[in-house]
């Protein structure tokens, strides 16, 4: 998770400079801007460095939820990282904007049907339609297959990304016995989209994997094609930058995580102090927990045409 905030240009170059933070009092805040200056100091002759720092003022601000001698899961600790980062930058004030909510925050239109759930809608004379943010999109995988092939062994399932992606459409009904029966509609793209495939299924006695392998494009995920992009959105195009992945059966195992660098348009595989580059195809085959895509900035000739289309439509209405 710190190699993908690393990776990230606007917060690295936010933290680079800690003028921009001075009046921020919160440890974790400038632990993480000391972490951030170490990885990026052009006079570090070292090829690692160390952690120690910024993991004590995690377990601290975490009420040691997240410490040294555990492995947490990854989708958590980020989750946890980036509201307590936006938290301590606002001073509290939530709403308010900061860093991180201009890199990673979208927003979602959630329509509850009626008489669903235990809510507002459960009692509403009509649907429930509210507008909310979010920092990630938790994507529902299928469930795997019960059974064995012709040579005893396990089926692995493969899906594409864009079928889970239609979750956020505007039509697909998410059912909830709690939440109720739900529609999603993204009214606002991040620049920063994080997907969580959620690969971990609990129940009162087990946790169990989801062993299926989604299939992803590593550069020019064209979103337009997938679900309704929100009118004036001059570019819809993600390129993966990070890519986090679970080996090992659930409750145990290891993660590693794929980072692109952009300057050398090499990826590596990052695992503790091991570090190897990888062939993008060998990304795209991964069992895949969690990723990060960057919106592609849109060419002066797409702009110009996106205005263009507009101005017909406009016309025409």
């Amino acid at each position: 998770i710190v190699q993908i905030l690393a990776r990230t240009p606007a917060i690295r170059d936010f933290f680079l400079i800690p003028d921009n933070y001075k009046g921020c009092k919160s440890l974790l805040v400038s632990r993480c801007g000391e972490l951030l200056r170490k990885i990026w100091n052009t006079r570090n002759f070292k090829g690692q460095v160390s952690l120690h720092e910024f993991m004590q003022a995690v377990i601290l601000a975490s009420k040691k939820r997240f410490t040294l001698d555990t492995q947490s899961d990854p989708v958590e600790f980020a989750s946890w990282l980036l509201n307590a980062l936006h938290a301590d930058l606002t001073g509290g004030k939530i709403k308010k904007q900061s860093i991180i909510t201009k890199c990673f925050q979208g927003e979602l239109e959630v329509t509850t049907e009626k008489g669903t759930g235990k809510g507002k809608a459960a009692t509403a004379a009509a649907d429930v339609t509210e507008r909310m943010p979010f920092l990630l999109l938790g994507l529902d995988l299928p469930p795997a297959p019960l059974f064995k092939d012709t040579l005893e062994k396990n089926i692995i399932p493969q899906v594409p990304i864009f079928n889970i992606m239609r979750k956020f459409d505007g039509s697909t009904v998410t059912d909830d016995i709690r939440l109720g029966r739900r529609k999603f509609r993204i009214t606002r793209l991040p620049q920063y989209l994080c997907l969580h495939m959620k690969r971990f299924t609990k129940n009162n006695f087990f946790v169990e994997k989801n062993p299926t392998i989604v299939n992803f494009p590593v550069k020019n995920m064209e979103l337009r094609d997938i679900i309704p992009v929100p009118e004036g959105t001059p570019s819809s195009k993600y390129d993966l930058v990070a890519n986090v992945v679970h080996d090992g059966r659930a409750g145990e195992g290891t993660y590693r995580v794929h980072i692109h660098r952009k300057a050398e348009e090499i990826w590596y595989e990052v695992q503790d102090l091991r570090v190897i580059d990888i062939l993008p195809q060998m990304v795209a085959l991964s069992e895949a927990y969690f990723q990060v895509y960057q919106l592609q900035q849109p060419s002066a000739v797409d702009t110009k045409a996106s205005q263009q289309q507009q101005q017909q439509q406009q016309q025409q209405q």
